[in-house]
């Protein structure tokens, strides 16, 4: 299991965004939202490679019940988490932060 995990600026900044969106329908439902996210981590991090490739070494994990995927890569005992994209966004917000 790896445990180390580095969220970007960018990935942090998107949790924040969905999870102050979720909690501004439904107070509780931002949580939810946390604990799907944490869920599909420890997965990640349990078994680095179970999730396709999406572009070069970049993985892609979606969330249980939310529509967010997770930008990861696995590197060297690390996993750096890049954006956690909500799945309506534009396609290419998430490949330029992937640097594509």
């Amino acid at each position: 299991m790896i445990e180390r995990v580095i969220f970007t600026p960018e990935a942090d900044d998107d949790i924040a965004e969905a999870y102050n969106w979720y909690e501004s329908r439904e107070p509780g439902l931002g949580e939810e939202f946390l604990r799907c996210l944490e869920a599909r981590i420890l997965t990640i991090q349990r078994q680095p490679e179970i999730y396709r490739v999406a572009v070069d070494e970049f993985r892609r994990a979606f969330l249980r019940r939310f529509p967010y995927e997770i930008f990861y890569e696995p590197t060297k005992g690390v996993i750096v988490i890049y954006s956690v994209f909500h799945c309506s966004q534009n396609p290419k917000k998430w490949r330029q932060r992937l640097g594509h």
